[in-house]
């Protein structure tokens, strides 16, 4: 039986990455449909030991395709979605173009596969920021039920694209040789620096990745009066986003056994023995498929909190592998999660 996978955005960091996961995991497809932009169409994709070339996006590039895998950003999304689910392809979209949209699930296998359930042909992949969260809060909250939620990202520059990774090496070299480099992906230098603000700034003070964080993370875990408060900031790291939280619960929470159910949570690892220099960074964190849970402690200014550290590469569970994990929980029976 044929089964036929598009990758819309495929000459992307996210894009690229889906390609190796797919081919990583052995995915079960028959063909593999690569489109891009006019600009970057013609390029060569090696993929089980042959180059597939990139293919300008076209309504009739997705006849026959079963699964569509998109990360072209929101305006692709929106453009390109109802032609593959007119040739009737599944669309599961990395972009957070439908996200909140009512009937849309939005799913991290590990969290609530049974979103899926009549999903309409039309899938959300979470933010990378959000999917790495919610696989440590989702255990937690079945142990202690979750009241409160405050959480500081760190986020790489590969979360805003090639161009930024390019931006760091080149500020990186400026400062080196003792030149100037003025930014033109971020409104400051991001080399040897932090900035505070992710994401278009929004009324009241936000930025619209803090309320992805809020928005995205109600609808997964099926709470939508959590409080939870978001400060997201851009770190000088290449890969791997990571996140510092702190955690209320509403009943008193024990920190070893915290330890004990997260390390029996899918697609959580813990690291966690201080005194060894063992917890999550974001530099071991690169290239796994692993959302890495370390820091677990009490609170010290609150009875039932819980604070601890989370690293997880944002291409891959973030991105690229979670959407594959949902294209192959639709292919196995109900309840059947695929490991990370």
């Amino acid at each position: 039986m044929t089964h036929r996978v598009a990758i819309l955005g495929a000459t992307g960091a996210v894009g690229g990455t889906m390609v190796r996961v797919l081919e990583e995991r052995a995915y079960p497809l028959t063909d593999l449909v690569l489109l891009s932009t006019q600009r970057s169409a013609g390029r060569r994709i090696a993929f089980r030991g042959r180059e597939i070339e990139v293919r300008e996006a076209a309504p009739d590039a997705f006849a026959g395709v079963d699964v569509a895998l998109f990360s072209a950003g929101a305006g692709a999304s929106r453009e390109w979605a109802p032609h593959a689910r007119a040739h009737g392809a599944t669309v599961i979209d990395n972009s957070q173009a439908f996200r909140l949209d009512d009937g849309v699930p939005l799913v991290v296998p590990e969290v609530n596969p049974a979103a899926l359930v009549d999903h309409g042909g039309l899938i959300a992949n979470p933010n990378c920021s959000t999917i790495q969260l919610v696989l440590a809060l989702a255990p937690l909250h079945r142990a202690w039920g979750l009241e409160r939620v405050v959480v500081a990202t760190y986020q790489s520059v590969s979360g805003t694209g090639a161009e930024a990774l390019e931006e760091l090496d080149a500020e990186i070299a400026a400062d080196r040789d003792g030149t100037t480099y003025t930014p033109r992906v971020y409104a400051h230098p991001v080399a040897y620096n932090v900035i505070p603000h992710v994401d278009d700034a929004l009324d009241g003070g936000s930025c619209r990745e803090e309320m992805k964080l809020v928005w995205e993370s109600r609808k997964i875990l099926g709470l939508p009066e959590l409080r939870l408060a978001a400060t997201t900031v851009r770190v000088p790291v290449r890969v791997a986003h990571s996140e510092a939280v702190a955690i209320e619960f509403a009943r008193r929470p024990d920190p070893d056994e915290a330890r004990r159910i997260l390390a029996s949570a899918p697609g959580v690892a813990v690291v966690d023995d201080p005194s060894l220099h063992a917890y999550p960074t974001p530099l071991a964190a690169a290239g796994r498929d692993e959302a890495f849970v370390g820091r677990i402690r009490r609170d010290p200014s609150h009875e039932k909190g819980l604070l601890l550290f989370i690293a997880c590469d944002n291409l891959r569970k973030g991105a690229a592998l979670n959407a594959v994990q949902i294209a192959e929980t639709l292919r196995r029976p109900a309840g059947v999660v695929p490991a990370s």
